[in-house]
């Protein structure tokens, strides 16, 4: 099974930049979708970014497009967030997840993910 840790996260002004990790066990690593998700206290978790294991085919939220960026580095087992031109609306306890191929399934559902990280604060001060 393939177990997730996540690092990177912290305290940033608007504007600036972080860049998130998620070290992944196990060999089948590059046969997952990745994903990363975020929650805000007193929000419903939501979707942040996905990758596809087999085309690299990146997805992501209308509120990020332009500023984050979801990579995957198969040989280390590490898939990224980079996070650039951060607002304080950004704020929240980021997690990453990874799931099996499944054919017809979106890879914007955080329930349609097997495994998932402990989650690390991001913290986006005005």
């Amino acid at each position: 099974q393939v177990q997730l840790v996540e690092s990177g996260g912290g305290l940033v002004q608007a504007g600036g930049s972080l860049r998130l990790s998620c070290a992944a066990s196990g060999r089948t690593f590059s046969t997952y979708h990745m994903g990363w998700f975020r929650q805000a206290p007193g929000k419903e978790r939501e979707f942040v970014a996905a990758i596809r294991w087999s085309s690299g085919d990146t997805y992501y939220a209308d509120s990020v497009k332009g500023r984050f960026t979801i990579s995957r580095d198969n040989a280390k087992n590490t898939v990224y967030l980079q996070m650039n031109s951060l607002k304080p609306e950004d704020t929240a306890v980021y997690f990453c997840a990874g799931r099996r191929p499944r054919v017809g399934v979106p890879l914007t559902v955080w329930t349609e993910y097997d495994y998932w990280g402990q989650g690390t604060q991001v913290t986006v001060s005005s």
